[in-house]
């Protein structure tokens, strides 16, 4: 696939680009989100704090983003890369894994995406 990211399309990994939505129904983590079942990683906290957001920024983020990445084999729980931006238009992306038994959500990782490193926010530039 080219540089741009099309409608449809989603990245996974192991198996790259495919031509059906990402597989992580972002709603269940919106909806997770909206009943306080959520859980932050020591590590996600640490990566807010380094990169200054707030957790309500961050799940602003969520609330008005989308999955640019799929992990459906990630354990314990799939996950994904969630796409969206901050109160002020920041683009943000955060790192979540589901679980469908319990609904719960779970933050795992949260940055401030590097330009050099992203094309639209949402594609991975090529190495090299």
């Amino acid at each position: 696939m080219g540089s741009t990211a099309r409608a449809g399309w989603c990245w996974r990994r192991g198996r790259g680009w495919g031509n059906s939505l990402c597989e992580m129904d972002i709603q269940a983590i919106i909806d997770a989100i909206r009943h306080n079942r959520v859980r932050i990683t020591d590590h996600a906290d640490e990566e807010a704090q380094a990169d200054l957001l707030s957790f309500d920024e961050i799940f602003y983020s969520v609330l008005h983003g989308e999955v640019i990445e799929d992990y459906p084999s990630d354990t314990p729980y799939p996950s994904c890369l969630i796409y969206g931006d901050s109160f002020v238009g920041d683009p943000v992306h955060s790192v979540w894994a589901y679980n469908h038994a319990t609904r719960w959500a779970v933050l795992v990782t949260v940055y401030r995406p590097d330009p050099e490193r992203w094309v639209n926010w949402r594609i991975r530039r090529r190495k090299g």
